[in-house]
């Protein structure tokens, strides 16, 4: 009798300490018989679940499981009970008290054998939380493949290797758009060095902006030049560092073909160049010897009466004119780099005062303040009010103002331009006077259009001319 008593006081010792720890455990320990029903819950199922134990001992658990997850947590009870000695971890949906739905892991395993504890044991966490990132994180990766495999700028990844103070750089992976645009495949670079792939030289050059990102610490921008089947290609990169731990672990690049665009640049300063030959030998070339025969041709009319001398003068300053306006067409029609506030009265006004308007009238409707060059925009304005004088009359009203909110209008109560003609105004050489140049309304275009914006020309309410300049920018 004396052991048989101290058999059951060590199984209800035992069954104590199996109480006490499954009391004080933050997961839920639950007890099911074989056909699901609930035999035990311990207390940490009113913190998970919000029930009280009682709610739920003498239920059928399925019951609570969602319906879509009822046919996996069967699989699962029978797979325990098949093999004993294997515990079983599903995750299920199971019903809050509150009525929502909480995603639980439960471990199983079979104690039907068991003294202590007879059934089905279920210890069961909370891991909605981690439900809901592992679904962000899917979405998220879903999200990183659309937009790597239709990205159209070329996408590369680089991992870093950095050990015994020597850093090494092997690629991981390319784009569709990167494999394309180079005819390289991910499977031909992964786990390649920048000079397996590329060769010894131009391999150096790639680790060395590889070994700046890293250093720095934070994404660099340059511009490479790395050739391929189809030739030469140049590249505008960014690339940015992946930190892990304090350690840079992954470099991530976005390059962009950019050779059009460079090739073009290259041409336009080649012209710019011959151009500002051109301007130089005008400049300097011909005004020199021009002056002199303007010099010699006024004295020579203060000497000398001769029916041919007025000509002769008059044409040397029609070549003066050209020489200056061929001079302001080289330098004002490159594209716009620094621009500044400008006020549209006080550019109106100082330009109005530099032309030689006579009677004419200015009347300015509306303010407004842009952005653009200053000193180009002179050009602009006294070139359209000499255009309103010469063509509308030295007794002409030119009004200027604002006609939207990005946009500049300058009108005459002249003759106008007929709708034919409209067009052709702007071409160089163009001149219905027989003193113009042809070049004014050009210089007008070009540095419009310097600017980024657009310039057309219309009817005016009163029958004049009519310019309108469309800012792709305002204040």
């Amino acid at each position: 009798m004396e052991e048989t008593e101290t058999s059951d006081t060590r199984n209800e010792n035992q069954t104590d300490r199996y109480r006490r720890l499954v009391e004080e455990s933050n997961d839920v320990a639950t007890i099911i018989d074989t056909d699901g029903t609930i035999t035990y819950v311990s207390p940490a199922v009113t913190r998970v679940l919000g029930y009280d134990p009682g709610e739920l001992v003498g239920n059928t658990g399925y019951e609570f499981v969602h319906p879509d997850d009822r046919e996996r947590n069967a699989d699962a009870v029978e797979a325990v009970l098949e093999t004993p000695d294997e515990p079983q971890t599903v995750e299920i949906r199971f019903k809050h008290a509150d009525g929502s739905w909480c995603w639980i892991e439960a471990t199983m395993r079979n104690r039907l054998d068991d003294d202590v504890i007879g059934g089905i044991l279920l210890n069961s966490r909370d891991v909605t939380e981690r439900k809901e990132r592992e679904r962000e994180f899917r979405e998220l990766a879903g999200e990183y493949e659309a937009l790597l495999n239709n990205a159209e700028d070329a996408v590369f990844f680089v991992d870093v290797d950095a050990s015994d103070d020597d850093v090494t750089f092997e690629f991981e992976r390319l784009s569709p758009a990167y494999e394309r645009q180079t005819g390289l495949k991910t499977e031909q670079v992964r786990g390649q060095t920048p000079q397996d792939v590329f060769g010894e030289l131009e391999g150096a050059e790639l680790e060395a902006n590889y070994h700046r990102c890293v250093k720095a610490r934070e994404p660099i921008s340059y511009q490479e030049e790395l050739r391929f089947n189809e030739g030469a290609r140049i590249w505008q990169t960014n690339l940015a560092p992946v930190i892990t731990n304090d350690d840079v672990t992954r470099l991530v690049g976005i390059t962009r073909n950019v050779t059009d665009r460079v090739e073009r640049e290259r041409q336009l300063r080649r012209q710019k160049e011959r151009l500002d030959e051109f301007a130089n030998v005008i400049s300097h070339d011909l005004r020199n010897p021009l002056n002199v025969a303007q010099g010699r041709a006024t004295l020579l009319d203060e000497q000398t009466e001769s029916e041919h001398l007025s000509p002769l003068i008059r044409a040397l300053d029609r070549m003066e004119a050209i020489i200056m306006d061929t001079l302001t067409l080289a330098r004002n029609g490159a594209t716009i780099d620094e621009t500044k506030s400008v006020r549209l009265t006080d550019l109106v006004g100082k330009c109005w005062g530099a032309v030689d308007t006579d009677a004419a009238t200015l009347e300015i409707a509306g303010e407004m303040t842009f952005q653009g060059d200053r000193d180009r925009l002179q050009h602009v304005f006294e070139n359209l009010f000499r255009n309103a004088v010469e063509h509308g009359g030295t007794d002409v009203t030119v009004r200027v103002g604002r006609a939207g909110e990005d946009s500049i209008y300058v009108e005459d109560d002249g003759s106008g331009i007929p709708a034919d003609r409209r067009e052709e105004v702007f071409e160089p050489g163009h001149s219905s006077t027989s003193g113009g140049t042809g070049f004014g309304l050009t210089i007008v275009k070009r540095i419009i259009e310097a600017h980024g914006w657009t310039v057309s020309v219309t009817d005016g309410p009163e029958g004049g001319a009519r310019f309108e300049f469309v800012m792709s920018q305002s204040e």
